[in-house]
């Protein structure tokens, strides 16, 4: 019975904002879909799904560069000086991450900042390399492939190959983290990102 109204004082701390906006929500579950389907049509490619290999690339690519406008101009929970973390900050939440209480964050809690940016500069190498690679048994190479030499095709192909391996890692620390907060912390992200509310710090 302690324990249960120590729990619940502290969960009074917490209060529902409306911190996640429509935009930044569309973006994000039409960012889940493009990489998903990417990497799955990219893994498991044929002759017949290459094009929409490329055609998720092509919308991956667009969805980037609206983020980083939106980095900008958009509300401040997405700005990119919301982001902003330092060593001693991450290092800070390191300290108390383990508390079983939600982040309290209006926003990214630091060690999502730093998510959020690794994903953005993974999948934006994954892109651009995309756009230059070549697949020779498939007969198949990127739009701007002939626009370089056959040894940078090479290098940026393989560029290509290593970094989708790194997403694959990213985006599986990033469900393993969604699974963290929802049983330890009780802090639905998913939620979160559907609804737009999130739990924060009074």
């Amino acid at each position: 019975m302690g324990q249960d109204n120590d729990s619940s004082a502290g969960m009074s701390r917490f209060e529902p904002q409306k911190v996640w906006d429509p935009a930044i929500r569309i973006w994000h579950w039409m960012l889940v879909f493009s990489v998903v389907s990417g990497w799955l049509l990219g893994e498991f490619r044929s002759f017949s799904t290459m094009q929409w290999h490329i055609y998720a690339g092509y919308t991956t690519g667009i969805l980037i560069l609206f983020r980083i406008v939106w980095g900008f101009i958009g509300p401040p929970p997405v700005r990119f000086r919301a982001l902003a973390v330092t060593p001693s900050t991450l290092k800070k939440y390191a300290g108390k991450m383990l508390r079983r209480e939600p982040s309290g964050a209006a926003g990214h809690n630091p060690v999502g900042a730093v998510s959020v940016i690794l994903m953005l500069v993974l999948l934006s190498v994954q892109v651009l390399t995309g756009l230059f690679s070549e697949d020779d048994a498939l007969f198949f190479d990127g739009p701007l492939a002939s626009m370089v030499s056959g040894s940078t095709r090479t290098t940026l192909t393989a560029y290509h190959q290593l970094s989708s391996k790194a997403v694959l890692i990213v985006v599986l620390l990033h469900i393993s983290a969604i699974l963290f907060y929802l049983l330890w912390k009780r802090e639905n992200l998913v939620k979160a990102m559907i609804t737009g509310w999130k739990i924060v710090r009074k």
